[in-house]
């Protein structure tokens, strides 16, 4: 690439420490701090027309005449490219990370819920995770639980540990046993099932064995509600406080604007479909085509299971996020997560 033919291997040195250096500090840096903290075999000076240089070069900025050098998107993008140091998870990290699968993850919801709250703890930025659409579980069984005189809960499952649960007024003259018998007559025609294949022949069946229309009325309300929750992908977010300890988030308005956009469930799809292809992909600052992500950097990785893209993982946090532990986490969590999946027969 043109870009990469137009550093010197010094140049490449000196942008590497100042990426590194203001990553961990959060302080624009200078050239005496480089040349005290970092072997560049020069003398500040030097250090000081070599960042001339880069900032010239668009590598670099600098917010005030008097102050030190920060990254620029150009400059964060060449250091992702091919100056990032690795930094992979650690055994330690690797035996939390198994033992939480383990411990904390009994259904497939909480498969995804549960990986947004650990990437976020881990990188202290936050977290997406797209879950996939839902049509390709299988029904196990519909049951229904006394609630009281007039009203039962309904409690929907599919062999992915997918639940969906409502509490349904009891038609004029019906008793616990009618809702009872029906769910046998539902349990047995939809056996099998994946939710995707329960169409209306099936229901028609159900429909006749029943023979008690409000009953079938109340029925259908629960398995079309299913039905509908399995065809929307599910988007879990973690780390919202977590990103307040970011320094560039202690300005109280730049926070309610990123809260806002987060709460934007269809935005924020629509961000993760756009970044949506094979292996990790990193879009630093004035890549981002939203506006609202301008001084932003988002790392994400698609997750396949058998040649099949289930949905997307992601960091979203400042340019000045730590890349290398970040990128290597998404990475681990991505080949783990089509393991733990695989668990629940998708």
């Amino acid at each position: 690439m043109q870009m990469k033919d137009e550093l010197d291997a010094r140049k490449k040195r000196v942008l590497q420490a100042i990426v590194d250096d203001y990553i961990e500090s959060a302080e624009p840096v200078g050239s005496r701090t480089l040349a005290r903290k970092y072997d560049l075999g020069v003398s500040p000076a030097t250090i000081r027309n070599e960042m001339a240089d880069l900032e010239m070069l668009g590598y670099l900025e600098q917010l005030h005449t008097s102050s030190g050098r920060i990254p620029s998107s150009k400059g964060y993008r060449f250091y992702v490219d091919g100056l990032i140091p690795p930094k992979p998870v650690s055994d330690e990290e690797k035996e939390l990370i198994n033992r939480w699968y383990r411990a904390r993850v009994k259904r497939i919801d909480e498969v995804f819920q549960e990986t947004a709250r650990i990437i976020s703890q881990v990188t202290k930025n936050v977290s997406l995770v797209l879950a996939p659409q839902m049509t390709q579980a299988a029904f196990r069984c519909l049951q229904f639980l006394p609630l009281d005189d007039r009203r039962v809960i309904t409690v929907l499952m599919t062999d992915a540990g997918f639940i969906e649960n409502k509490i349904l007024e009891m038609p004029d003259g019906a008793r616990f046993e009618d809702f009872q018998r029906m769910a046998s007559v539902i349990n047995k025609n939809l056996a099998g099932h994946t939710l995707s294949t329960i169409d209306h022949p099936a229901l028609a069946k159900i429909r006749d064995e029943i023979q008690d229309e409000p009953l079938y009325e109340s029925a259908l309300e629960v398995i079309n509600r299913a039905l509908d929750s399995g065809k929307r992908e599910r988007l879990y977010l973690g780390g919202t406080t977590q990103m307040l300890e970011q320094p560039e988030f202690h300005d109280v308005e730049k926070v309610k604007e990123t809260l806002l956009v987060l709460e934007k469930e269809e935005l924020m799809k629509d961000v993760l479909h756009a970044h949506m292809g094979d292996g990790l992909e990193v879009t630093i600052g004035q890549e981002n085509e939203d506006s609202h992500f301008k001084d932003s950097s988002i790392i994400t990785a698609t997750y396949h299971l058998d040649g099949e893209l289930l949905g997307t993982i992601a960091v979203l946090g400042p340019t000045r996020m730590e890349y290398a532990k970040a990128m290597s986490l998404l990475e681990y969590m991505n080949s783990n997560l089509t393991e733990v999946i695989k668990r629940f027969h998708w």
